[in-house]
């Protein structure tokens, strides 16, 4: 039997590729906060208690120092100008505040602590979280409703970690501007990106009395 031979059916031209990149992703809400910068010159004493980290401690990086005065977890992009007007108002005729480091400490404090931090204490610092989360209140911008302690994150838990003994530190600084970051959460840790600055111009209130930031004295560890 002799075989017939079956034409094939011509291919049909397949569509264009869209050559185009595709479309950045937006997100419908941002991570932001509000919070205090500590300078750089402090930077060292806080990165020698680092060095006392064992386990499975992540440290902060130095850069991203700072003192959280409201947190807002899902803001919508087209709120943040009045995020600004806000942060611009209150700030307006607001002095320098002193702010000074103290003990370390942790959350939670019972059971396994997922954040070793500094606390820190100053004239006005509590007045000017408070009235922020007021006028973000009135805006109808939601912030996490923790009470506010004001502290410096040092290190967060991912893992089996000991604690390390608590230590005192006796800097200090002068907070002369507010900063409203956007925080991007990435695989090697969050990105902190300035959205707008706030100057406290206001006449500065003498400082009291205090050890002097530089040079910058160790930390003491206390028993």
């Amino acid at each position: 039997m002799v075989g017939v031979k079956v034409k094939a059916a011509p291919r049909r031209p397949a569509p264009p590729r869209d050559t185009a990149p595709p479309a950045a992703h937006k997100p419908s809400t941002l991570r932001l906060f509000y919070a205090l910068k500590v300078p750089a010159d402090l930077a060292p004493a806080l990165q020698g208690a680092q060095g006392k980290l064992r386990g499975n401690w992540r440290a902060v990086p130095a850069d991203q120092f700072h003192v959280t005065l409201a947190y807002l977890p899902a803001v919508p992009p087209e709120r943040v100008d009045d995020l600004k007007r806000l942060g611009t108002r209150l700030t307006q005729g607001l002095a320098p505040l002193h702010l000074k480091l103290r003990g370390t400490g942790y959350f939670p404090n019972e059971g396994s602590p997922r954040v070793w931090f500094v606390k820190v204490e100053g004239e006005g610092l509590n007045e000017l979280a408070a009235a922020l989360r007021e006028g973000l209140n009135e805006l109808g911008v939601k912030t996490d409703d923790l009470p506010f302690k004001a502290h410096v994150t040092l290190a967060r838990k991912k893992g089996p970690a000991p604690r390390v003994p608590p230590l005192l530190f006796p800097q200090g600084w002068q907070a002369a501007q507010v900063t409203l970051f956007r925080s991007i959460l990435r695989k090697t840790g969050p990105i902190h990106d300035t959205v707008s600055t706030f100057r406290l111009r206001g006449a500065p209130a003498p400082a009291p009395d205090a050890a002097p930031s530089a040079p910058a004295p160790r930390a003491q560890e206390t028993l």
